[in-house]
């Protein structure tokens, strides 16, 4: 090999070695910090306008025994409380959630509660620790009974009336 073809492999191999590092170090900032603001307004202006439900199709008001609030009991945002609209509440350590957790054992988007046929209905979004309903991990999306315990990594949540 000529020494022109050997400074030309190692030019190819240093450039694709700082690719790798400037990739990597780009992981881990959105994992520390979540999406840039920049990338947030691209993927909004991507997304359809959404529609307003007509007043035909929007349900009736709450029953007495239905959850009113979501708690949050224990952790280090205990005290806390969302109020329970038609709209589902994201939870995770990402800053575009709706219940921003600052939690170690928290993934970034790591569980949904929505409403669905007048219950509230609790999901694991492919958390790494899991998300637990009363001691047991969800696995798939399950109904929320009112005061039954959400624990997500050291943080404990309850629909309440």
């Amino acid at each position: 090999m000529n020494a022109l073809t050997l400074t030309l492999i190692r030019l190819a191999f240093l450039a694709v070695l700082w690719l790798f590092v400037i990739t990597a170090v780009g992981v881990v900032r959105t994992d520390l910090f979540g999406q840039s603001q920049s990338s947030r307004k691209q993927k909004r202006q991507r997304q359809p306008a959404r529609q307003r439900p007509s007043k035909a199709s929007r349900p009736g008001r709450a029953g007495r025994g239905d959850p009113q609030r979501l708690l949050v009991t224990a952790g280090a945002l205990a005290g806390t409380s969302l109020a329970l609209t038609e709209q589902q509440i994201t939870i995770g350590r990402s800053n575009d959630a709706t219940l921003v957790l600052n939690d170690d054992y928290a993934s970034s988007r790591h569980a949904r509660l929505f409403p669905q046929d007048g219950q509230w209905i609790v999901e694991d979004l492919g958390s790494t620790n899991g998300t637990y309903l009363d001691r047991q991990k969800v696995t798939q999306p399950t109904p929320v009974p009112t005061g039954v315990p959400i624990r997500i990594g050291k943080t404990v949540l309850e629909l309440r009336r």
